[in-house]
């Protein structure tokens, strides 16, 4: 990042994140949290279906290949689209924590486009914990995980409850997730970012 705004920078009583001792093991698949996510979800035939995976610590790697429904120039990945692949990534670090948690602020660099059918390599890791906000930063790379950055971001999440997404969401999509008869996708359908 160029310059990172006082509201991403931790407070000087900021702590380390932890990662949960039930966080998926490093080099484990996270999976879609909700499969009509934009982000994540196989149910979202123009999506990203970016795919992330747990890393050492509290870090996720992700990657996604840029299709030309992703354009914004011609044969250019959209700014927006890759911002979005910044904040899936970054959202999928709150598995590592166990928590439930939004985007509160994302900011994002933009260092060199991204072309169309570009594997978009993505880490991601929490540098600090304050009550409520969790602190993060991502990065995205082409040509392979030690790529040159093409996209960079850093951004405050909040720690919600469940009622976030009960009061918040359309009640048919709401509906419809809790009442998954399996758990544990019922579960992951409202752990991350919305």
């Amino acid at each position: 990042m160029t310059a990172t705004s006082a509201a991403l920078t931790p407070p000087a009583d900021a702590i380390p994140p932890v990662r949960h001792p039930d966080a998926p093991a490093p080099g484990e698949l996270l999976g879609a949290h909700y499969e009509f996510c934009f982000g994540c979800g196989g149910g979202q035939p123009h999506g990203l279906h970016l795919e992330a995976r747990a890393g050492d610590g509290v870090r996720v790697t992700a990657e996604f290949t840029v299709t030309p429904d992703h354009q914004g120039a011609p044969g250019l990945a959209h700014g927006g689209v890759l911002a979005t692949a910044l904040d899936e990534t970054l959202g999928s670090l709150n598995w590592l924590l166990r928590v439930i948690a939004v985007t509160g602020r994302l900011e994002t660099d933009f260092a060199r486009p991204v072309p169309v059918g570009t594997v978009l390599h993505l880490e991601a890791e929490v540098t600090a914990v304050h009550g409520r906000k969790i602190y993060s930063t991502a990065t995205g790379r082409i040509g392979g995980p030690d790529g040159p950055v093409a996209v960079r971001a850093d951004a405050l999440f909040i720690e919600v409850k469940v009622d976030h997404f009960i009061d918040n969401g359309r009640p048919e999509e709401i509906q419809a997730a809790m009442s998954d008869p399996d758990q544990v996708r019922r579960a992951r359908a409202f752990e991350v970012n919305p």
